[in-house]
């Protein structure tokens, strides 16, 4: 296995960073693959997306935590950090940039910049990372390679912090091939390789500025745990250097100190770790032994132990409630389902999830994270992992700015075909959005640019991919704040309520279907006050959806035929958090996903109106 690189000036960290489904993973596997860090027998050489280790992140085809891996390239050692391209989850990139001395910006040769990009971008420029920015997937039909070098270039006019910024080399690449160019190809399907990259990052990545002689000190950017050694502390030794059985001191957030002893040193190899003898000032290293240590923490040298500056990540926008089950079925499918289990899970996320916050709130919790797809990815894994419980509507976190509230702001970008346009535009006109630009770009697609306030996103993406027929792509980035505005109307129909428990009858349930568009199919059980369609009009309506037909000695060849029912309209997740209103809940459990009202008893639901 690759040893510990004892000269740090053969040392290279970059960063990768790019919008969403730019290419950033594509990239890596191409870079793990070339740089023979697998044996060609290997199963890794067969994968795509290697760096996706989590079931949802392979199932959402999107990268959620920021990972960190390494390739042997000549006699250097690369560091590579991958971080996630949604805006959702833009702490883990606000943590991880610290461990890079350069970047590689992936941008997609037909979307061309996008809203994350800027984000990435103006946090990599900050953070004085070098850059090289590579133009990917030039071999789509709707590529326009000129335009978006034209793009960049006013991107980097924008946001660069002094001049040498504006001068970046500039790569083109077709990921899924493993394949890059200093010059646009004349055919994308002669040989190519990924060399050029690797000789880039050599040549414009400056190694790590270092102090060997000074007494040690790193910050911890990411933890990892396993049974087998415990809680590693990742990080990049910012001086000095660090071996097992080194006596360090943990200088926590409060202030306060705690000895801790380093047991071993690993480092990254692609997928893999492997013990060191010891690292050095702008290395990547995973330190083991220190059980207490957490993100934004640094260690440091025993004897001088000084505090590096704990990172500074933005404000969560949206806060939800999440709490133990009070519905009729509560505990009959969860394995952890009261309010101390909650809270300790909680608290666990906490460790690593640097971008979100838990307050507690009656028997239940606030939490708050950075958009709607932050918060459901915590509530899937959490419900797969045998919890049950509910959550409200997502709430906007505003501050208090000069004696006034102030609630976030987002532009958000939308691409739709022409022929939709109108659908959109009277969609968003409802929410009160503000448009600031138009245009149409060849292939009959039109790019509309918005503000908004971020609660009119909420619910915005189903009703636009129904509407739509799923063509519309939207993103969104927060750009700010501003004082609340007036509250929005209620955008969503009333719903269908079980007026009683019990199991559903397929006579019931075509009357329901009658009135609107049914949740639940026949033979389910379900209890009163749950939410069980929607309504073709404005108000609420109770239903008893579990009357059977009553029998009698009158027979007629109409009402004896065999009942047809459409088949029931079935929520994702992310569809059910959207759905609710404030008063309604989601009952989560790991079998089920039911919507419900706050208010069970019909009669106190009156009262409370």
């Amino acid at each position: 296995m690759t040893q510990s690189t004892q000269d740090p000036t053969k040392i290279r960290n970059i960063a990768i960073i790019a919008h969403v489904d730019h290419g950033k993973t594509t990239l890596v596997d191409g870079l793990l693959k070339q740089s023979q860090t697998f044996r060609d027998n290997q199963a890794e050489m067969g994968q795509d997306l290697i760096m996706d280790s989590g079931d949802q992140e392979r199932e959402r085809g999107i990268t959620i935590t920021a990972k960190v891996t390494a390739v042997q390239h000549a006699d250097y050692r690369i560091n590579i950090i991958d971080t996630p391209g949604h805006a959702d989850f833009s702490g883990e990139v606000e943590r991880t940039l610290n461990m890079a001395d350069g970047c590689l910006l992936i941008v997609d040769a037909q979307e061309g910049p996008m809203p994350q990009t800027k984000f990435v971008l103006t946090q990599a420029l900050a953070n004085e990372l070098k850059p090289i920015v590579i133009i990917n997937k030039i071999d789509k039909p709707g590529s326009r390679i000129k335009e978006v070098e034209d793009e960049l270039a006013d991107l980097f006019l924008e946001l660069a912090v002094h001049e040498d910024q504006l001068h970046y080399p500039v790569y083109y690449a077709v990921g899924r091939a493993g394949k890059a160019w200093k010059e646009v190809p004349a055919n994308f399907e002669e040989p190519g390789d990924l060399e050029e990259i690797f000789d880039a990052i050599l040549e414009h990545i400056p190694a790590p500025t270092i102090e060997l002689d000074k007494p040690f000190q790193m910050l911890v950017t990411a933890l990892a745990w396993d049974s087998f050694k415990g809680k590693y502390a990742i990080g990049r030794i910012s001086r000095g250097q660090v071996k097992p059985g080194d006596t360090v001191t943990l200088c926590k957030k409060d202030g306060s100190q705690v000895k801790a002893k380093v047991d071993t040193v690993f480092m990254s190899h692609g997928l893999s770790k492997f013990e060191v003898p010891g690292g050095v000032a702008g290395d990547i290293v995973q330190l083991t032994g220190i059980s207490e240590a957490q993100i934004g923490e640094t260690v440091a040298d025993a004897m001088q132990p000084e505090a590096l500056p704990v990172l500074e990540i933005e404000a969560p926008t949206l806060k939800i409630y999440l709490g133990p089950n009070t519905s009729p079925f509560k505990g009959t499918e969860g394995e952890f389902t009261t309010s101390r289990q909650i809270g300790e899970r909680l608290n666990r996320e906490l460790e690593t999830n640097v971008g979100l916050r838990v307050v507690e709130d009656g028997i239940g919790f606030d939490v708050s994270g950075r958009g709607e797809l932050h918060l459901s990815v915590l509530i899937e894994s959490m419900r797969r992992e045998g919890y049950e419980f509910e959550v409200g509507r997502p709430q906007v976190v505003t501050r208090s700015h000069e004696g006034k509230i102030e609630e976030p702001v987002e532009e958000l970008i939308i691409e739709v075909p022409a022929e939709q346009v109108g659908t959109v535009q009277m969609e968003l006109g409802t929410r009160r959005a503000t448009l600031k630009e138009q245009f149409a770009s060849p292939k009959g697609v039109t790019k509309l640019v918005y503000e908004l306030p971020t609660r009119a996103l909420l619910g915005l993406r189903n009703i636009l991919i129904t509407n739509t027929k799923g063509t519309v792509i939207m993103n969104s980035l927060m750009i700010g704040y501003q004082p609340v505005g007036p509250s929005l109307q209620q955008l969503r129909n009333g719903v269908i309520i079980a007026y009683e428990s019990g199991i559903t009858t397929p006579y019931s349930l075509q009357m329901a279907e009658e009135r609107g568009i049914t949740f639940v199919g026949p033979a389910i059980k379900v209890y009163a006050g749950q939410i069980v369609g929607l309504n073709k009009r404005q108000e609420d309506m109770e239903m008893n959806v579990t009357r059977a037909k009553h029998l009698t000695n009158m027979r007629s060849s109409s009402s004896d035929g065999v009942v047809q029912l459409t088949p029931p309209t079935i929520f994702s997740l992310e569809e059910c958090i959207d759905f609710i209103e404030n008063d309604e809940l989601l009952e989560v459990t790991p079998k089920s996903l039911r919507l419900r009202k706050r208010e069970l008893d019909p009669n106190k639901r009156k009262r409370q109106k």
